[in-house]
C-alpha cells in the first residue's frame, strides 16, 4: 500500500511541476565548422593516458545500445558513429608520425564543432577539479567527527520524461514522508540538525568539516586511513538541491575580492573565521552522498576518470563520452607550489563527467587528477578558452 501511495504522489508531483513556466534551454550549443578554421591539434600530454581515456569512453559506449541518439549542434548521431569516431581517433594517434600528418588525416577524416561558448562567440570558462587525498577513519572518534554518507534508502529519483515526453532528461530528488514525496534534506538539515545520524550510512569519518565540505565539490577522493590504507570513494548521488557557490557568496558579501578568489583563499577564510563557518557552508544546500569504488574516481558516466583527459560539461547539452578538444592555460608552479605565471595549452579530452555547478555551452570543468599540482591547478583555474568536439565524417 505504501508504494501505491508513492506512485500516486510522483504523478501529482509532475503534474504540477508541469503547471510551472517553463525555463528554456540554450539554442544550438555547437557550431560545424569549415575544415580551414580547424585549430591546430596540438597535444602536451602523453599519449598513453590520451588511449587510456579514450578507451574508457568505450567500455562506456559497449554497454548502451548502438542506435541510440546524441546530438552535435543539429547533427544527429549514434552511439555506434560515437564509437567508430574514436576507434578511427585511435588508429590515427597511433600511425601519424608527426603533428602535421595527424593534422591532415583529421582533416580528412573528422567533422568539428566549435561550442558557441557563453558570448555565443566561442568564449568558454574552464575551471578544474581534484581528487584531494584526507585523513580519516572507518570508526568515529574525537578526532574523526564529520561522516562521510552513502546514499540513504529513503533517497528517491522521478525521472519526468517518464510522465511528459517534454522533460526529456529532467528529474528531481526527494523522499516519502507521511504519504507526501517532498525535497530530500539539505545540507544543513543533513550537517546540522542530524537528519541521517545513527542510520548506518556513513562510510568514514574526517577530522574537518572543511575538508568534508569541499569533498562534496570535488565529488571524488581518497581516504587515508590510520594503520596506513586507503579507500577510494566517488559521486554515486545528490540531495537534488542547486549548487550554490560560497566562493560568489564571499565575493558579493565582499570578504574575498574575485581577484584573490581560490580554493585557498576560501579555506583560509573559513578557518580565521570559525564563528561564520556553519553559515557559509550552509548556503550550498546541495550535498553529495558517495561509493566506495575499486578503481575511481569515477565520472557520470560510471567509469574512471583520467587526469588532465577527462573533462565535465553540462550532459544536456553535449554529448556524453564524446572526444573534444580544448585550448586555455595552465599554471607553472615552481618547487614550493607557487604560481610563477599561466601558460596556453591544448589537448584532446574525453567527455566524462558533469556537475551541479557546470551549466550552459560556456562551462567545462577539468579533472586535474590528486597529486599536488593537481590541487593548484583545480584551485586556481578560472581561465577562458575554446572547446570543440570532433565526429567521424559520414561518407
Amino acid at each position: 500500500m505504501k508504494y501505491k501511495y508513492l506512485v500516486l504522489m510522483c504523478i501529482v508531483c509532475a503534474f504540477f511541476i508541469s503547471c510551472l513556466p517553463r525555463v528554456e534551454k540554450p539554442g544550438i550549443p555547437l557550431n560545424l565548422i569549415d575544415s580551414y578554421k580547424y585549430p591546430v591539434f596540438a597535444d602536451d600530454l602523453d599519449l598513453e593516458s590520451l588511449q587510456l581515456a579514450v578507451d574508457r569512453s568505450l567500455e562506456y559506449y559497449n554497454k548502451l545500445p548502438e542506435s541510440r541518439m546524441y546530438h552535435f549542434g543539429t547533427y544527429d548521431c549514434t552511439v555506434k558513429e560515437l564509437k567508430e569516431t574514436l576507434l578511427e581517433f585511435k588508429k590515427i594517434i597511433l600511425s601519424s608520425k608527426s603533428i602535421e600528418i595527424m593534422n591532415k588525416e583529421i582533416r580528412n577524416t573528422f567533422d568539428v564543432y566549435k561550442s558557441i561558448g557563453n558570448d555565443r562567440k566561442g568564449r568558454v570558462l574552464f575551471t578544474g577539479y581534484y581528487a584531494p587525498v584526507l585523513k580519516g577513519s572507518l570508526d568515529k572518534t574525537e578526532e574523526y567527527k564529520y561522516p562521510i554518507y552513502r546514499t540513504p534508502t529513503d533517497h528517491i529519483i522521478v525521472n519526468l520524461e517518464q510522465f511528459n515526453g517534454k522533460y526529456e532528461g529532467e528529474r528531481i530528488i526527494a523522499r516519502y514522508e507521511d504519504g507526501e514525496v517532498i525535497p530530500y534534506y539539505t545540507r544543513e538539515d543533513i550537517d546540522e540538525k542530524g537528519c541521517l545520524k545513527d542510520r548506518g550510512l556513513e562510510i568514514a569519518w574526517l577530522a574537518d568539516p572543511v575538508d568534508l565540505f569541499f569533498l562534496h565539490i570535488q565529488g571524488s577522493g581518497i581516504v587515508s586511513l590510520p594503520d596506513g590504507r586507503f579507500i577510494q570513494i566517488s559521486y554515486d548521488q545528490s540531495n537534488g538541491h542547486p549548487y550554490r557557490s560560497v566562493g560568489r557568496l564571499l565575493i558579493d558579501q565582499k570578504k574575498i575580492s574575485p581577484d584573490e578568489m581560490s580554493l585557498k583563499s576560501i579555506k583560509n577564510y573559513l578557518q580565521e573565521h570559525p564563528e561564520e563557518m556553519s553559515e557559509i557552508l550552509n548556503h550550498n544546500e546541495s550535498y553529495v552522498f558517495f561509493s566506495i569504488v575499486e578503481e575511481g574516481p569515477r565520472g557520470s558516466l560510471n567509469v574512471p576518470v583520467t587526469p588532465g583527459r577527462t573533462v565535465a560539461t553540462d550532459s544536456s547539452l553535449f554529448p556524453k563520452g564524446a572526444l573534444a578538444f580544448i585550448i586555455t592555460k595552465k599554471p607553472v608552479i615552481d618547487c614550493d607550489g607557487n604560481i610563477v605565471s599561466w601558460s596556453r595549452f591544448s589537448r584532446f579530452v574525453l567527455n566524462q563527467d558533469t556537475g551541479g555547478a557546470i551549466n550552459g555551452p560556456g562551462r567545462v570543468d577539468l579533472y586535474c587528477g590528486s597529486e599536488k599540482y593537481a590541487e593548484v591547478m583545480a584551485g586556481h583555474l578560472k581561465e577562458d578558452g575554446e572547446l570543440y568536439f570532433l565526429v567521424k565524417k559520414r561518407r
